[in-house]
């Protein structure tokens, strides 16, 4: 299955989950030119540049391009620009379920703190590495 299809239409989840503060999502987004992660980092699959658009036509953004733990995601930005491109990368996790790191422009890597679960204090975006807060399972066609 060829990475549109295994990440369809549900970006929007990701935007909405963020904006309601939940720490537990599940990440998805539509394909477009991939960049390479942070030497030192291994990439053990297919890496998949992405942005992710809300129902409302705003992007998902990592306010500075990432390395924060405060006024970490934004979702109202009109155009994509480098701090709204992300990097989705396999981190290895194998299948059936594959998990994905997400990257920001310089380096980072979006986590979910304490692993999800939260109301407060969701997301940062300062790991330099896939941990298992850092992994995030695409889920599509729910």
């Amino acid at each position: 299955m060829n990475i549109k299809n295994r990440l369809g239409r549900a970006g929007t989840i990701l935007a909405a989950a963020v904006a309601l503060g939940v720490g537990g999502v599940g990440l998805a987004g539509s394909a477009s030119a991939a960049t390479a992660a942070p030497a030192g980092n291994p990439i053990n699959g297919p890496v998949y540049g992405c942005v992710f658009q809300t129902v409302n036509g705003h992007y998902v953004t990592a306010v500075g391009g990432g390395g924060r733990t405060t006024d970490v995601i934004h979702t109202d930005a009109t155009r994509i620009g480098s701090w709204e491109k992300f990097t989705l990368i396999d981190s290895g996790s194998g299948t059936p379920v594959i998990q994905y790191g997400l990257l920001t422009t310089n380096g980072h890597y979006l986590t979910a703190v304490g692993g999800g679960g939260r109301t407060t204090d969701t997301i940062h975006t300062d790991a330099t590495r896939v941990g298992a807060w850092e992994k995030f399972t695409v889920t599509c066609g729910h």
